[in-house]
């Protein structure tokens, strides 16, 4: 990879499906060292080749970059924001894209 002014650490959010019997989706971010969003994104994608083979994974073709502002990861570094406009209220919009009661995930009590 040729260092540029430009380098920093990128962010990316691929999508893959675990296929059947599990029918399970999966947003992955991994993060790089690149000089562009689309060098990232191209890094990104060249490493889901790895993580599905031999395995169920298949790559959904989705990738999303997030540049990070700092240049420093530290706790706390803010590595991946998305943006959506809705007129779903709160909560409504809670229920449609991140609690929909399908997630596996640890619960907190």
């Amino acid at each position: 990879m040729i260092e540029t002014s430009d380098t920093g650490w990128y962010a990316v959010r691929c999508v893959f499906r675990w296929g059947p019997p599990h029918d399970t989706y999966e947003e992955r971010v991994t993060l790089w060292r690149a000089g562009s969003f689309d060098e990232a994104i191209a890094m990104a994608e060249h490493e889901t080749g790895e993580y599905v083979a031999d395995s169920p994974f298949e790559y959904l073709g989705l990738a999303q970059a997030y540049r990070l502002v700092d240049d420093v990861i530290e706790s706390g570094t803010e590595i991946f924001s998305l943006l959506r406009d809705s007129d779903l209220e709160p909560e409504e919009y809670l229920n449609a894209f991140f609690d929909t009661g399908r997630e596996r995930q640890e619960q907190i009590s």
